[in-house]
Order: C-alpha cells, then sequence, then structure tokens
C-alpha cells in the first residue's frame, strides 16, 4: 500500500524547483524550500507569494486560500532541516554525480520510509539510485517547465523502485493536479524520446535548403502546431536543444534517427542561443520574431485531411506536403519503435505530447490522420533517395502498413 505523503522537501530553488514547490503548497503539503546558493530560497519564495497572490486577484483561488498556501512553505537553510520530510523532489542541475551525491547525503538524514524522487529529465533513474542503500524508494518525478502551468508528470520506474514508491509518486502527482505517465527509464523516457523528430528532421530539411520560415509557417498553418520547430528551440534555448540532442547520441551508441545537426553547433558558438541571448534562428534584438500583428501567410497547399490521407500510399510533394510529410512520418515512426521498446503505452505516448508539448494530436492520433500506409510511404522514399538508416521504418509500422493494405 503506497504511504500517504503529508510533507515534501524540494531542492533547487530555481524555476522548476520553485515552480514544484509552488504545486506542493497548493495541493496542501507542508513544503520545505532548499538551496546551497545564498538567496535562492528568498527570492523563490518571493515569487511564489507573488504568484499566489496574483492568482487570487484573478480568482483562481480565494485570498484565504492563497494566505494558506504561503504559509505552508517553509525556508530550510541547511539538509539537515529536511529530515522530517516524507518526500523530497530534487530540481538540481542535470549531473549524475551531483544527483547521486545528494541522495547520498538525504538517506543518511531521512527516514527508511522516506521517498526520493529525482527531477530528471535526461539522466537514468537507475542510475542515480544506484549508490542508495534504498533504491527501491527512488523514482523519477520529471515535471514540464513551468511546472504551475503543464500539467503533464512522467513517472519513471527505476530498475529497483517498488510499486509502493511508484503509487505514492503518482497519489502526489494527481494531488498536485498533475496528469501522471508511466514512462520507461530509458533515454529521454517518453515525451522527450517523442518529440526528437520535430526538431531534427526540421534541421536536416534547413541543411538542405528549405527555409526556416517556411517550416516553421507550415507547421503552424498546416500541422496546428502552437509553434514551429525553431521557435521552439529558440525559446527552449538553442544549446539546450543541442545538448539534449547530443546526450540522445551518446547515450544510444549513435543511433541515426538521433545524430545531431552541425547547423546547431555553429548557432551556440556564435552565441547565438535563442531568444536569452537576442538571436538563435530567428532575431529578437527588436522585440518578437513574428508580432501578433503579422498573420501567417495563407498556405499553398490543402488542408492536413486533404493533403496527407490519400488512399494510395503515392507521394505526390510539392514543398508544404514535403515538409509536413517528413515531420509526421518521423513523429510516427519514433512512436513504433518506442512503443515497440516498452517505453510507454499509446495513450500515455498521446496524452504526452498533448499536454507536455501542447500538440494538437499525440504521436499515434497523427499516424490514425495520416494513415500508416502514408507515413511508411515517405520513410521509404526517403530512405531510397538517400540511403540513410535514420529513415529505417519501425518494424511494428511496417507490419500495421500491410495490414491495413491487406485490409484494402
Amino acid at each position: 500500500m503506497a504511504a500517504r505523503i503529508e510533507t515534501i522537501g524540494v531542492v533547487g530553488a530555481g524555476t522548476m524547483g520553485a515552480g514544484i514547490a509552488q504545486l506542493a503548497v497548493v495541493a496542501g503539503f507542508e513544503t520545505l524550500l532548499h538551496d546551497p546558493v545564498e538567496g535562492a530560497v528568498e527570492k523563490a519564495a518571493g515569487d511564489i507569494e507573488d504568484l499566489l497572490n496574483k492568482g487570487a486577484g484573478r480568482g483562481r483561488w480565494s485570498e484565504d486560500d492563497a494566505a494558506a498556501a504561503i504559509a505552508r512553505l517553509s525556508p530550510a537553510a541547511e539538509l539537515e532541516d529536511l529530515a522530517g520530510c516524507g518526500l523530497i523532489i530534487e530540481a538540481v542541475p542535470e549531473d549524475l554525480e551531483l544527483k547521486r551525491s545528494l541522495f547520498a547525503d538525504l538517506t543518511a538524514l531521512l527516514a527508511d520510509s522516506a521517498l526520493l524522487a529525482t527531477n530528471t529529465s535526461s539522466i537514468s533513474v537507475t542510475a542515480i539510485a544506484a549508490t542508495t542503500p534504498r533504491p527501491q524508494r527512488v523514482v523519477g518525478m520529471h515535471f514540464f517547465n513551468p511546472p504551475p502551468r503543464m500539467r503533464l508528470l512522467e513517472i519513471v520506474a527505476g530498475d529497483e523502485t517498488s510499486v509502493e514508491t511508484v503509487a505514492s509518486a503518482r497519489e502526489v502527482g494527481e494531488r498536485m493536479g498533475r496528469t501522471p505517465i508511466d514512462a520507461a527509464d530509458g533515454i529521454g523516457f517518453l515525451a522527450n524520446r517523442l518529440a526528437r523528430p520535430y526538431t531534427l528532421e526540421s534541421l536536416r530539411m534547413v541543411a538542405e535548403g528549405f527555409e526556416v520560415e517556411t517550416i516553421d509557417a507550415v507547421c503552424r498553418t498546416l500541422g496546428g502546431f502552437r509553434m514551429g520547430p525553431f521557435e521552439l528551440i529558440d525559446l527552449v534555448g538553442v544549446d539546450v536543444n543541442l545538448g539534449v540532442a547530443k546526450s540522445f547520441w551518446e547515450q544510444s551508441f549513435h543511433e541515426p534517427r538521433w545524430q545531431p545537426s552541425p547547423i546547431q553547433q555553429r548557432l551556440v558558438d556564435a552565441g547565438r542561443l535563442g531568444r536569452k541571448s537576442g538571436r538563435g534562428f530567428y532575431d529578437y534584438r527588436d522585440g518578437p520574431h513574428r508580432p501578433d500583428d503579422k498573420p501567417d501567410p495563407p498556405p499553398s497547399a490543402p488542408p492536413l485531411g486533404e493533403i496527407l490521407t490519400g488512399a494510395t500510399p503515392g507521394w505526390v510533394r510539392d514543398r508544404e506536403e514535403e515538409i509536413l510529410g517528413r515531420i509526421l512520418a518521423g513523429i510516427v515512426n519514433e512512436a513504433y519503435f518506442a512503443f515497440s521498446a516498452g517505453v510507454g503505452s499509446i495513450a500515455d505516448s498521446n496524452t504526452a505530447m498533448r499536454l507536455g508539448f501542447n500538440w494538437p494530436r499525440g504521436p499515434f492520433e497523427w499516424a490514425e490522420a495520416i494513415g500508416h500506409a502514408r507515413a511508411l510511404a515517405i520513410l521509404d522514399v526517403m530512405q531510397r533517395e538517400r540511403g540513410e538508416e535514420r529513415y529505417r521504418a519501425a518494424p511494428a509500422l511496417r507490419a500495421l502498413a500491410a495490414s491495413a493494405a491487406n485490409l484494402t
């Protein structure tokens, strides 16, 4: 039976840690916030108080509720102050040895029944737990940034994480108002893995001569994505996105589908890191690159339902169809590779991308929208034309396309 958590400690008072602490106090948990950087906790606590008071002013909750939530947040000047917590969630930088050292210190302080959760988005939960004496009580709780706005929560079980620990983490997430999904302890877990083709295939097309602005506009106008891939990279940070790409590449021992792009490396070397530096794929020095009064040009191709759902697998290409077709085929293909590897269920995969990345459809919903045969045809054309293994189709996708063809 899952132990009920009443007191949560959060280690790391940056944007992510502060957001998690805010979710915790609003959900009714007594919450202690710790950060070794002087002044970090005080700043985070002030930001949380401001946000809760603003929420009351907008009617999201009452002023009394905001005051009660603020009262549930306490600074923890020393790590030892967290000793009475039933759950610790770490939100420290993505460094394996740092996380291992932190968990070793916390294990020595906490009761045997306490749980340790890592907010890592890329490091193996099993590896983080390996140096603790109670790996069965270590779990991944991957929140998405900013936590108060993003409803998705990936629950990641390491090799030795107990069923009870997973159940407790899920219960905490639900009390926080998040939507938990289960993700295997693999490269990128579920959501970040499924998101790879959106940016990587777009970068490949730029290397072939496609324009950044055209790719983004097609993804928004025909695909219904809230942001184009290059707008997304600039928002996250070109350096951050490149770091994730390199991590996938190295952890997979150079899987061709996940090969990073030299284009991003050149931008990083030039200091063009996206919005935070003023320039990335777009120039932000004079304000947003796409102001609200600059609407997208009308697409020259018909809507998605007409251009990508033909009954035959032949691929008659124009510029817009090639852009959207290649991106969506890559998304569908990665989803079937991940599903076959047991990374996540179909339902959780769709939920992950809708809630974690604000996609208009999840990857398996895209598969139904464009058809398995059409996705496979695009991949086969690309592999035949380029001779590259990055376009090889997932066996499960090929089997489904063959089954659909046999039914017609």
